[in-house]
């Protein structure tokens, strides 16, 4: 059986790899939050009701599974470079399919075409940087989504307010950046040796390795409730905030991102230290604090409570998430890192749309609070269970040591 092997290439080739495959991966997360603070626009141009606006959010999240599920370890088989020009190549079209929609079912065709980009070339890009740097490659794949949904949801809130052209310049934009960066990726050496079964790949399945198989069962309940909360952000966050605060100002959703994010990037960089076990029993921790405190920040009315809640939240997504990354990630080898990132991100958009679409509908039957509340306790329970789960990891091994 053909194994893939990672060509050497002299580090004057290869130094620029790791921060310009962090940045498309940035950028593409940052270009699915760019439609958050828009909704509302849309919204009131053409119409729709908001039980199409959770149509809207879902075809992204399942068009994105499919291509993880289709296209998750098709670079392991074809090279990085190929894998990612294509999903490039694709969200360039969806962004420009964006810049020109003018009615509900385009939005939706752009979606649908932006899930399928990104779920083609996250899975590419997570094992690129793990190519590039074994060392900092859990790390990078931490911040990305981050800072990339972050800046992504306040940018199109700036350009929304400051800018003309709302619903149109941000996408012209990310399409003219997604064009300079294939660019870049085609100077870029190619970090594995092209292997037989490309059609093959091809069949819808989820490739964990071996060794990772027992760690992503451990962290499969906080990995779900990280990105269950940003789903929930992503979704129905502007309208809460908008709740909470009673400012109807686009900006407040793009702040309301960016205090989640924010606060995680926050957390990866100062908790970066600390041993994975302890990383994931914190952020779990920090998590269940947060979003106490948020949901008590909703049902006050008060907008202080709520971001400080919110921001405590996002620094329990950020260390909890990098610990889930670093607990499976460096298990696999080089032929088989794109499978389990894919298989990784499978769980985690499963837990990002799901959840969410649920309480879309439910916020239309029992009112958003009560679904607040519902949402937050149980996500507060899987962050409970991490933290049990890696308190008795913790105990074991200092016996066994």
């Amino acid at each position: 059986m053909a194994v893939n092997t990672a060509p050497r290439f002299t580090p004057d080739r290869t130094r620029h790899a790791l921060p310009l495959y962090a940045v498309i991966a940035a950028m593409f997360f940052g270009a699915s939050s760019a439609p958050t603070p828009l909704y509302r626009l849309y919204q009131e141009a053409w119409g729709f009701s908001s039980a199409t606006l959770t149509l809207v959010f879902a075809v992204y999240a399942f068009s994105l599974l499919v291509a993880l599920l289709t296209t998750g370890s098709l670079s392991d088989h074809i090279g990085r470079r190929p894998a990612i020009m294509g999903g490039v190549a694709l969200e360039v079209v969806a962004m420009l399919v964006f810049a020109c929609a003018h009615s509900v079912q385009m939005l939706i065709l752009a979606r649908v075409l932006q899930g399928f980009a990104t779920g083609t070339a996250t899975s590419a890009l997570g094992a690129a940087i793990l190519d590039a740097s074994r060392t900092r490659g859990a790390l990078v794949n931490t911040l990305s989504p981050m800072l990339g949904m972050g800046v992504g949801a306040l940018g199109t809130s700036l350009l929304v307010d400051y800018a003309p052209a709302p619903m149109r310049l941000v996408y012209v934009l990310l399409a003219v950046g997604f064009v300079l960066q294939a660019g870049g990726v085609w100077m870029l050496p190619e970090t594995v040796s092209r292997s037989p079964g490309t059609l093959a790949s091809l069949v819808p399945r989820v490739r964990v390795p071996r060794a990772a198989r027992a760690p992503m069962l451990r962290i499969a309940p906080v990995n779900v409730a990280v990105w269950a909360l940003g789903g929930f952000y992503l979704s129905l966050g502007p309208t809460l905030a908008r709740a909470v605060t009673g400012d109807n100002d686009v900006m407040t959703g793009g702040w309301v991102v960016f205090a989640l994010t924010g606060g995680g990037l926050g957390a990866v960089l100062l908790l970066r230290a600390l041993s994975t076990p302890r990383l994931l029993m914190t952020g779990a921790v920090v998590l269940a604090a947060g979003l106490l405190v948020t949901l008590a920040g909703v049902h006050a009315g008060n907008a202080a409570i709520f971001f400080t809640g919110t921001i405590l939240a996002g620094m329990g997504f950020g260390s909890a998430f990098q610990g889930a990354l670093r607990s499976v990630l460096p298990l696999a080898e080089a032929h088989e890192r794109a499978g389990l990132m894919a298989a990784f991100y499978v769980l985690s958009y499963l837990a990002f749309s799901v959840p969410a679409i649920i309480a879309g509908t439910m916020a239309h039957v029992v009112g958003l609070r009560l679904t607040t509340d519902v949402y937050g306790i149980t996500m507060v329970a899987l962050a409970g269970m991490t933290a049990v789960a890696s308190s008795l990891e913790s105990r074991r091994r200092m016996v066994g040591g």
